[in-house]
């Protein structure tokens, strides 16, 4: 996949297969701690491997009837055999494959390698050599080495094999590309189940901004066009509204967004005709390609050009098709760097840099994830009669995303891999999904063949401490239509290096998206069209990726889904509102109603002491924040936030209301069930409709105080209000507002239940409801 502009500075190295490994020593010095190797043995466990590579062979033996060749190598060790593709028709073929068995499944103290003959019945045995394993890791043979090939006695035969073997870790730069024998049983899906980083391709915004036309020459010549400009890119199509007067000479003043990604395709844009029918009629078009366009860095306004629109037509008596200009039209297109390409939610965004890489800022440092294994995972599929599990996981960060090898027929998998990413902001989110993989049969991806979902674990940096190492196990969870399942856990460790502590703290003051969002903001329609079909592209460009990542993996990574109504989310955003409000006026109760007599007493004596002294407020104010801050230290979390089923109200939501949920749109549930959401929705509705109106009756009884509308009310408001103003002179401020706040605070023997002079007057004051129908 094509770089284009990102991931230049990601933190790793280029191998000769084009894919980005990490690589300790690329981390600069400055970023890490001094005893790195420590921390390093803490964060990752260090796992004993067997590397086996083959490199190739020389001077094979070729059948005596055929004549002909087609050489593959068999590794086998134990009950773990694996194999390399086959080369036909030649005796000197070259692999270059490696192999990797883990230390822990070592059964058999000889490794078989053996160069086979491929048939279409049996494949014919051509030769062989026998390693013992004690002696490998005894002597390392890391520079590969010539061996005579062997027959099933032991004897020489004609043949050579270049192989190399040796002990290692995963800290190895080539075990990430390595065949791992607890991946599959051959290689014929390599491709598929083998780690792999993937680069997102770079996305633009696309501005057409359409003012007006010139001259145009309608197909009818005897009527004032309605003309609207359509403009497509790809697959989005958008187009203007029809302008609102006929003339030859439209205006328009409209712009119109689309996602271009690189490399860059053409634009489309075509006048058409609205007609007296509602069928419209095409009258030119204009092709402009994007590699032409101006690309613009900041709010500085684009040059306007005159673009000729052409239309193709027949001459009268001629075969032949020529080309006529049917106007002018006056527009500006450029290409939008100093915007994020929304492909997610703001708040749940790993990557919020601008297009143009001219305008980036220094990263703030480099974050470390270390997928060890998962535990307990539940079967999503049968094999031979068994429930097993084919388990990789996915981790998203910026515009690099990466994919674990695939471990086989393994409900505890363990994976022990490491990647880092370049942090640019630190309140981001880091997105790790685990899978179980349904394509092993083959290394091509099967049409209509979906990759199971696991789970997935969500990370928010800015809840990492610097330079700490968190490692503990996430809870896997699946939710759907008949609930919460959990499906497993997965044991990871995350560390965020900061190479700066004042600019991570500094980036705390900066605008969260780029300042064109904020110059020449989007609407709320534009960016949702936009984010669909940034991730639309993102789909289609990871699908055509090799290997390819499946269309389900991207949408669950991505959170894609229709955004539709839900009883238990507007149950849990109404107990995360009622939960503040709450936090708020309990601690005000317990004031009010001397639940410590203590506490309400220092209220009191500091009461009076910022009545007395007005210009202690504000530094009171900000003290006790600054105190009550230090207090909660000690109660401060450990480790990044798990997914709260309780919060989600995911245990305690209704199976019909989880169906609901999880409906298409249209609905594809029968008229009697709509029937009864709909009648459920209308008693909702007609909650919030109550609680709108008593908001609406409160407001109106306020207004009705100096209305006259209750004459006898208003003249008693109006005299409330005479005798108030001559106190409020007469008597001192901060005596009313200790009277005030001692009345407020007085102790529950003087409080009676009935309710107080001033609330069953105010509750007396006509409303407009009386006029309603």
């Amino acid at each position: 996949m094509e770089n284009c502009g990102y991931g230049e500075d990601l933190v790793g190295r280029v191998t000769s297969s084009g894919r980005v490994v990490h690589d300790p020593n690329l981390v600069g010095a400055s970023m890490l701690a001094p005893n790195r190797a420590k921390t390093k043995k803490k964060k990752l466990e260090q796992m004993q491997y067997l590397f086996v590579r083959v490199v190739k062979a020389r001077d094979l033996p070729t059948k005596h009837l055929t004549g002909r060749l087609d050489p593959y190598v068999e590794v086998k060790l134990g009950n773990n055999k694996d194999k390399t593709r086959h080369f036909e028709k030649t005796t000197n073929p070259e692999w270059n494959q490696m192999f990797v068995f883990s230390h822990d499944r070592i059964e058999a103290s000889l490794l078989e390698v053996t160069v086979k003959d491929r048939d279409f019945v049996n494949d014919d045995f051509v030769g062989g050599h026998m390693f013992e394993i004690p002696k490998l890791v005894a002597q390392e043979y890391l520079v590969p080495q010539w061996y005579r090939l062997e027959d099933r006695r032991g004897y020489k035969v004609k043949g050579e094999l270049l192989l190399a073997l040796w002990m290692g870790t995963q800290a190895e730069e080539i075990f990430p590309e390595a065949w791992h024998s607890d991946d599959a049983s051959s290689a014929d899906g390599l491709n598929v189940i083998i780690s792999k980083v993937y680069l997102l391709p770079k996305l633009w915004y696309l501005r057409v901004d359409v003012f007006k036309a010139q001259d145009l020459i309608p197909s009818d010549e005897y009527r004032l066009p309605e003309v609207f400009v359509m403009a497509s890119l790809g697959n989005q199509s958008r187009r203007t509204n029809v302008t609102n007067r006929e003339s030859f000479n439209p205006v328009w003043d409209e712009s119109l967004m689309f996602v271009a990604v690189e490399p860059f395709d053409v634009l489309i844009l075509s006048v058409a005709d609205k007609g007296a029918s509602d069928k419209y009629e095409v009258l030119g078009r204009c092709v402009v390609p994007l590699s032409d366009v101006e690309m613009r860095l900041d709010e500085k306004p684009v040059r306007c050009l005159w673009y000729e629109f052409v239309k193709q037509v027949t001459i009268r008596g001629e075969k032949e098709e020529k080309i006529r200009s049917v106007g002018n039209i006056l527009m500006s297109i450029s290409l939008e760097g100093g915007y994020h390409v929304l492909d997610k939610s703001t708040c749940d965004s790993s990557d919020l840099r601008t297009t143009a890489k001219q305008l980036w800022k220094s990263s703030v440092g480099v974050l470390e994830l270390g997928i060890l294994n998962a535990q307990a995972l539940k079967p999503m599929k049968r094999r031979d009669g068994q429930a097993t599990t084919d388990a990789y996981c996915v981790a998203k960060y910026g515009v690099k995303w990466v994919t674990t090898r695939t471990i086989t027929d393994s409900l505890s998998p363990t994976w022990n891999e490491h990647y880092t990413w370049e942090v640019f902001d630190p309140c981001t989110v880091l997105t790790i999904g685990v899978f179980d993989d349904s394509n092993l049969q083959g290394g091509d991806k099967v049409e209509g063949v979906k990759d199971s979902r696991i789970g997935k674990v969500r990370i928010r940096l800015s809840t990492l401490q610097t330079d700490r190492v968190y490692a503990r196990s996430y809870q896997l969870m699946l939710f759907h239509n008949t609930g919460v399942r959990k499906t497993g856990e997965i044991y990871l460790t995350v560390r965020f290096i900061c190479s700066s502590s004042l600019n991570t703290t500094y980036m705390y003051s900066q605008p969260l998206l780029p300042k064109m969002h904020y110059l020449q903001n989007l609407s709320i329609a534009d960016e949702s069209y936009l984010r669909h079909h940034a991730q639309q592209i993102i789909i289609m460009r990871l699908k055509c990726a090799d290997p390819p990542m499946g269309k389900e993996v991207v949408e669950y990574m991505l959170e894609i889904g229709p955004s539709m109504w839900s009883i238990r989310k507007s149950r849990v955003n109404f107990f995360r509102l009622m939960a503040i409000l709450e936090a708020v006026a309990k601690r005000f109760d317990h004031i009010c109603n001397w639940r410590n007599p203590i506490i309400t007493f220092l209220i009191h004596i500091l009461f009076i002491i910022l009545v007395l002294n007005p210009k202690l407020i504000l530094p009171t104010f900000f003290l006790s924040l600054s105190l009550i801050s230090i207090w909660n230290y000690r109660k401060k979390p450990m480790h990044p936030p798990l997914t709260d089923i309780c919060l989600s109200c995911a245990d305690t939501a209704l199976p019909d209301e989880l169906s609901e949920e999880f409906d298409g749109f249209p609905t594809s549930f029968s008229p009697d069930i709509v029937s009864m959401r709909y009648d459920r929705l209308r008693m909702i509705a007609a909650t919030i409709q109550t609680v709108v109106g008593d908001w609406a009756t409160q407001g109106e009884r306020l207004l009705s105080l100096r209305s006259w509308r209750d004459p006898r009310a208003t003249a008693v408001f109006l005299i409330f209000c005479l005798v108030s103003s001559i106190l409020f002179i007469v008597t001192p401020f901060r005596v009313v507002t200790l009277l005030t706040g001692f009345y407020t605070l007085r102790h529950p023997w003087f409080r009676f239940k009935l309710p107080s002079m001033t609330l069953n007057f105010f509750r007396r004051l006509p409303t407009s409801t009386d006029c309603m129908l």
